[in-house]
């Protein structure tokens, strides 16, 4: 992928100044900014809860007919609550 060139550059520079106004062009940058901090911050807790379920699963590895059993479990105590209620 080819980057613009300096003239593209200062054109692209100029067709933003006459749209926003020299006086938006900060307030644009600084939310530009916040929005760029604010992904790379979710990014960052993403990766941490894929590690944390990575640990997790490392430590017990379950097989998938316990992982039935587990739900099957569950449900029946859901039905039970639920037919007592």
């Amino acid at each position: 992928m080819m980057l613009p060139g300096s003239q593209e550059m200062l054109i692209i520079v100029l067709l933003i100044l006459l749209l926003f106004g020299a006086s938006k062009i900060p307030e644009l940058a600084r939310n530009i900014g916040r929005a760029r901090a604010e992904f790379e911050k979710g990014k960052k807790e993403a990766e941490l809860e894929m590690k944390k379920m990575e640990e997790e699963m490392k430590k017990s590895p379950k097989s998938n007919s316990e992982l039935k059993k587990e739900e099957e479990d569950k449900s029946k105590t859901v039905n039970r609550k639920e037919e007592g209620d």
